[in-house]
Parts: C-alpha cells; structure tokens; sequence
C-alpha cells in the first residue's frame, strides 16, 4: 500500500497538482453465512480501494476505483486532474500538514477459521437450546485484515494494519401464527474468547424477541419518562451528530449550535466522546480521511459542547475548530444510577430498543415507532409494545436526564449507558 500510495501520489504531481492526497486500501474478508439456522456459504472477499484528491488553483478534483494496477492509476490520476481544471476555487479545500508520520499494527494474530465455525455453530445451537421459538434469519460471521495508507504532497503518510472479527445476526420469535418484530444485533471482536451468546445484549435482545409474541398496545396518550438502551444508539446520539454537529449542518448553518461552542447545551450529567482509541473499541480508527492522527474527542462534557465533528473543509469553511476524529466510535460516560433504580422511578413509560422515524428537521423535533419495545408500569419491566409512537425534542430531551446507568454495553463498535428521559410523548390505542 505504501509503494501504491506514493505512485499515485507522485503520478499527481506530476500531472500538476499544486497539491494532492492518496489513501489506499486493500481489505480481505473471510465469511461464514447462515440462513434460517444453516450454515450456507463460505467465501473469502478482496477489496482494493483507491482515492485520490487533486488541488489545483483552489480547485478540487477526486475520483475513486477499486482497482491498483499503474495503468488504472494513471488514468484516474488524468481523471482527477481533468475535474479539478472544470471546478471552482475554493479557499477553504487543503490538506494535512505535515506532523509525525506513524505507522500502526492493529492485527491479532491472524484468522482462526476453526475458531470462529465453532463459536458460530455453538451459538446456533445455544439458541435452540435456550430460546426454542427463536429463529436466526440471518448470521455473518467474518474476519477482516485490512491495510490501509493515507499520503499526500506535504509530506504526511500514514500506514494501518487491522484485523478483527464481526458477528451479526437477524432474528424473531414465532409461536404458531404469532411472530415478533425481527432484530438484530451486531458485535465487532479482537478475539473469540467469549461465546456469541454472552456477547454485549445478545442474550438479554433474545429473551426480549420471545416476550414480544404477544404484545399489547400502549393505552391512550401519556407524557413520561423513557428509558433508552444502548440497542437504540440512533434515536438519540447520532441524531445529534446528524442536526446539530456534522459537516453539514454546520456549513448550511442549520445546526441550531452553530454558536454554542463553550456553552451549556443539555444537562450536566451527559458527556459524550468520539473514542477510537478506546480498548473496548475494536479497530477504532487512527488517521482520519483527510490525512490526521486520531485521537480521542470531547464532543459534550458535563452538558457543555466542547467540540463540533467537523472535517478540515468544514473547519476552514466555518471557522470553527476541526474533530480530533472522524466521529463514529461513540461513548458516553455512565452515570451513577443503576439500571433497577433508574427502572423503580418509572411509573409509566417504555424501555426503548429500537426506533423507526423520519430524519429530525434541524429544530431537533424526532417522532417515529418505537419497535422491539416495553412497556414500563409501577418501576417494572412488563408487557411488549405493538405500534407505539414516541414524540420529543432531543435538546429538550436531553436537558430532562433523570438519570444515566452506572451498567455500560461495549459492542465493539462504542460504549453506552442506559439513559432515563422526561417530557417524552407516548401514544398508541385511543
């Protein structure tokens, strides 16, 4: 990758590039599928990758292809140039300057296809064994060794190798004619020393897929309290990345923290990182696309934002300080309240696992299904829910926190608590 990377990188100079960046990639993947509770395919996956960034008169010129022979190269060098000649200046397209060049080791030893048959085949088994009227739709069971290279005309290179494994699954309940809603749960690995089944949620979202065949709907409408599980990490803390603190928002001028940086947003108890670095984050990322060393970022600590997930470009274009990572290995840091305590203060609500709606306006304004959910009576786990809908401003939500679990979920993909909100609408049958 790395003799790659600087062939394209020098094919842009010389094609006259004022500037320029590479990143290329080479990943294998080794694959067990399962259907319906059989295994079905074994394959082994190769993807090469190359992208290129060309400046040119504060004009910007990119093309990607997923082949790495010179002669393709070459022609997407050509390419790139050529759409950076048709653009427009921008002021704000750069690339990284040069810091401490790095390379980093990320492997585990190598892929143990033995290994990971029999803990796919022992979890199948586990699952007829324990939950009898659960079904594996799906499963993909793979190992991935990638190696990656970021480069460009200032001198910076960065180099990756990574492996680690991935278990995924589809599943649903069935008893006669009566069917749960389908769920999923994926899980990323360093090693297979735990089995499938006592992974993260695995067996706590099985149990509930058998408690979901007979639901009941919510009675009436109800303004509450929710309890929100880590199985729901979408409904809350990407929706706040995606209208208040990505690239786009902020460049639109829509994300309604635009001027916020420094200043109390939500409520003190909520302090939420962007940590690849994290050990309990398996393969977290160590440069960023556009060609920085990662680390570890506060987005939000003790409810004042503290950084926006912005990009170089973002960063340049609106003047606000660029994300020391690209923003997809979420925490958020537990609290101090047990999950049975935070339970016992909920008279009537629902423990939320899942969540079906539209994208949030950039109000923040979220309303949407609630799926593979429960209804929470007298501080108690009870019934499954069946077409319920939940309403709420997520800032508003945010700032009405009753409590964060001191229990945390590590899938390998972050790490979250459990969070229990007020002044959320329920509604279901009138």
């Amino acid at each position: 990758m790395k003799d790659i990377a600087q062939y394209a990188l020098q094919a842009m100079k010389k094609a006259g590039a004022d500037k320029a960046s590479v990143q290329a990639g080479q990943d294998r993947v080794e694959e067990f599928n399962v259907e319906a509770n059989k295994f079905t395919l074994l394959r082994t996956l190769f993807n090469d990758t190359l992208s290129l960034k060309v400046l040119k008169d504060g004009k910007k010129g990119t093309t990607s292809i997923n082949k790495l022979d010179k002669e393709s190269i070459d022609k997407a060098v050509e390419d790139c140039v050529a759409l950076a000649l048709q653009g427009e200046a921008d002021p704000a397209e750069d690339i990284a300057p040069l810091a401490t060049n790095k390379d980093f080791d990320q492997t585990i030893g190598g892929f143990d296809a033995a290994k990971l048959f029999s803990r796919s085949k022992e979890y199948l088994e586990q699952v007829k064994d324990e939950f009898p009227l659960v079904m594996t739709e799906g499963m993909t069971a793979k190992f991935t060794a990638g190696n990656r290279t970021y480069a460009n005309s200032n001198g910076v290179e960065f180099n990756n190798k990574s492996e680690y494994y991935e278990v995924g699954s589809t599943f649903q309940a069935n008893e006669g004619e009566k069917t749960s809603s389908f769920n999923y749960y994926y899980h990323n690995l360093a090693n297979l020393d735990t089995p499938i089944i006592d992974m993260g949620m695995k067996r706590t979202l099985l149990d509930e897929a058998v408690r979901s065949l007979n639901p009941r709907m919510f009675d009436g409408k109800h303004v509450g309290k929710v309890i929100v599980t880590p199985a729901c990490a979408d409904m809350l803390w990407y929706t706040l990345f995606g209208c208040f603190l990505d690239d786009f928002s902020m460049i639109q001028g829509t994300s309604r923290w635009k001027d916020e940086l420094g200043k109390k947003v939500v409520s003190d108890k909520l302090t939420m990182r962007t940590s690849p670095l994290n050990p309990l984050i398996v393969g977290g990322e160590r440069f960023t696309s556009d060609g920085f060393e990662s680390a570890d970022n506060d987005i939000i600590k003790n409810g004042v934002l503290s950084s926006f997930a912005l990009s170089l470009y973002a960063a340049n274009k609106t003047g606000k300080p660029r994300a020391l990572n690209t923003g997809y290995s979420l925490e958020v840091l537990p609290g101090d309240m047990a999950l049975a305590d935070m339970l016992k203060g909920v008279d009537k609500g629902i423990l939320i696992n899942r969540f079906s709606g539209a994208s949030p306006g950039p109000s923040g304004d979220v309303s949407g299904v609630v799926k593979n959910s429960f209804l929470i009576e007298n501080g108690k786990v009870s019934d499954a829910l069946v077409e319920t809908m939940v309403s709420f401003n997520i800032v508003d939500a945010l700032n009405n926190i009753v409590g964060i679990s001191k229990e945390t979920n590590a899938d390998g993909f972050s790490v979250l608590p459990w969070v229990c909100l007020d002044g959320i609408t329920m509604s279901g049958a009138k």
